[in-house]
């Protein structure tokens, strides 16, 4: 059965192998990214230009959902930003940029669209093992790492926040996957899956992970990280 997928950070990556997955199964996917050029409009991908940090953009396309009827079934909050460098050089300037895309955007876009999500929806949180305590971590990530171990939290409560009335909230803390972002923060670094298998995976279970689990942070790791 055809759904209806929203799905952040669409450009790239794990994000966009996502939007050509769902699409090629018969999802309607709203591909949501700062450069919507990169993907071509068609039967089933609607790509849309927006910045999470931008309140009144996102506002306005809740709002364009709400006139059109629209019911999402799961929204993939994969947009994220990565930051390699030392904590002590890091600038409040930088660690604020990180925590504005992967917390507060994350944030931002999960709010304005839970009047559209399906009560039996799912709301899927893209974190990293980073963020898992007590997994291993890695000199130069305080901004990144610290960042996803707030996306895991908060999916823990927004879970607790919304277990009566729905939507679903699940974090997948992903480990290392081949994806340019990898390429330009650990140059070298061989993943041992690619872009186009984790995306498998995330679809499968932001269509079914919800009858499984709520408010858990799932680790998706074959590998350290």
């Amino acid at each position: 059965m055809s759904k209806t997928i929203v799905v952040t950070g669409a450009s790239r990556g794990i994000g966009r192998a996502l939007v050509e997955l769902a699409a090629l199964d018969g999802h309607r996917v709203y591909a949501l990214s700062r450069n919507s050029k990169i993907l071509t409009a068609t039967q089933f991908i609607h790509p849309v230009e927006i910045d999470l940090s931008n309140e009144k953009a996102l506002s306005a396309f809740a709002l364009t959902l709400h006139k059109e009827g629209v019911v999402i079934d799961a929204l993939v909050n994969n947009a994220g930003t990565f930051l390699n460098k030392p904590f002590a050089e890091t600038s409040r300037e930088e660690f604020e940029s990180i925590y504005q895309v992967n917390v507060f955007g994350l944030a931002s876009i999960t709010r304005k669209l839970l009047s559209q999500i399906h009560p039996k929806g799912h709301v899927v949180n893209i974190s990293s093992m980073g963020g898992v305590a007590g997994s291993a971590k890695f000199p130069g990530l305080a901004a990144y790492s610290s960042s996803k171990g707030a996306v895991n939290i908060l999916t823990e409560l927004l879970a607790e926040e919304f277990k009566e009335s729905g939507p679903a909230f699940n974090t997948l803390a992903l480990g290392a996957v081949q994806t340019e972002m990898l390429e330009e923060a650990f140059p070298g670094l061989k993943a041992p899956l690619s872009a186009q298998e984790m995306a498998a995976y995330v679809l499968e279970f932001s269509l079914t992970g919800q009858r499984y689990f709520n408010g858990k942070v799932v680790p998706v790791s074959s590998s350290t990280p």
